[in-house]
């Protein structure tokens, strides 16, 4: 029996299962059972997109961070990645006309954004249709997505590619839960929340998922009312936690009353990429989602350089991550740092390493005599 298979089999007996407070273990364990039938699919697309981490299409990753067009065909994902980038890609009026990757890069703020256009997905990709696996593998390498639908059409689309990109692991504009799982060599399965009434986890369910993964023993320690899903999501440590904007192209040929609604979806941006209407709207809300911070350099004696900020992330945007963007070898010599902005409560002010820096500041790195 084929992955795929297995994979239909316990789909349909989740379906038929009554949902309930005396089948919610059970269920448990059928959604770590699909889980791991699951990442057998994503190592398998990985390992057959063109590099051992999913990066696909012999498409090297390259500027600050890579931002991927993902939808159906013919939605105007080609028309867009030549609208902001200046590459030219292949549109047509017929559908799958980009068959590989097509980058570009994006020059914003200061920044060099790579843009991938990838092949149009279809309604089961994620089960390996239309070459969906090894697409939605290279969308798994990327710092954001940007969902390209059809504004003159069913938004139901929408829905569609979100379950696609969810059943191969890729959380869309959600934050990683706020708990902890960490297994034991003995001791039972621990559950505890820090003043948090848990609603959907008690010790019998985590019990019956941990049992799928042969784990025996582990501690989990929940913040917030977190649900089977992310207890799944946590042990299986490959899910990908990243911003979407739905981009609403063609919307030129909406009324103002369909414009009004669209513009009420969630993380949406409605464009027209063939008019270029609306895509400096779309190249700041793309910043945003992003989170990135620019940090401009100070040489001693001499005035900031404004022209060229070194871009890091939200998450990695202390002054050793400057310093090892920069160059791997500037640590060895540091002795601290003087900062200039937001980030600092004197103006200028003494740092060490670990300080943690704001959107334009400045910094002057202090060497060793």
């Amino acid at each position: 029996m084929t992955t795929l298979q297995k994979i239909k089999d316990i789909e349909e007996e989740y379906a038929r299962t009554q949902k309930n407070k005396a089948t919610s273990a059970h269920l448990g364990m059928l959604k770590a059972k699909l889980a791991k039938l699951k990442r057998e699919l994503i190592s398998d697309a990985s390992a057959g997109s063109g590099g051992g981490k999913g990066e696909g299409f012999d498409v090297t990753k390259t500027g600050d961070c890579r931002v991927g067009l993902v939808g159906f065909p013919s939605v105007g994902k080609s028309t867009l990645l030549t609208a902001l980038t200046g590459v030219f890609s292949e549109a047509a009026g017929y559908e799958f006309t980009t068959l590989t990757c097509i980058p570009g890069v994006i020059h914003y703020n200061g920044s060099r954004i790579q843009l991938l256009d990838l092949p149009g997905i279809i309604e089961g990709a994620k089960d390996g249709k239309g070459r969906g696996r090894q697409v939605i593998a290279v969308a798994r390498t990327c710092n954001m997505l940007l969902i390209v639908l059809d504004a003159l059409k069913p938004l139901t689309i929408k829905t569609v590619i979100e379950r696609e990109l969810d059943g191969f692991g890729i959380r869309l504009n959600q934050r990683y839960p706020n708990a902890t799982f960490k297994k034991k060599d003995k001791g039972g399965i621990n559950l505890s929340s820090a003043g948090v009434k848990l609603t959907h986890l008690d010790p019998d369910i985590c019990k019956r998922v941990l049992s799928e993964y042969r784990i025996h023993s582990a501690d989990i320690s929940c913040r917030e009312d977190i649900t089977v899903d992310q207890l799944i999501d946590m042990v299986e440590g490959n899910r990908v936690y990243m911003p979407a904007v739905f981009v609403l192209n063609k919307a030129d040929g909406c009324s103002m009353e369909e414009l009004k609604v669209i513009t009420k979806i969630p993380h949406s941006c409605p464009i027209s990429a063939y008019q270029r209407w609306n895509l400096d709207g779309l190249l700041g809300q793309m910043w945003d989602y992003l989170a990135m911070y620019r940090i401009y350099t100070k040489p001693k004696g001499m005035m900031p350089d404004y022209s060229g900020p070194v871009v890091l992330s939200e998450q990695k945007r202390t002054v050793e991550d400057f310093c090892n963007k920069i160059h791997k070898g500037l640590l060895a010599n540091f002795k601290y740092a003087i900062v200039w902005g937001a980030s600092v409560k004197h103006v200028p002010q003494r740092v060490g390493k670990e300080h943690i820096l704001e959107d334009e500041d400045v910094i002057q790195v202090v060497k060793k005599v």
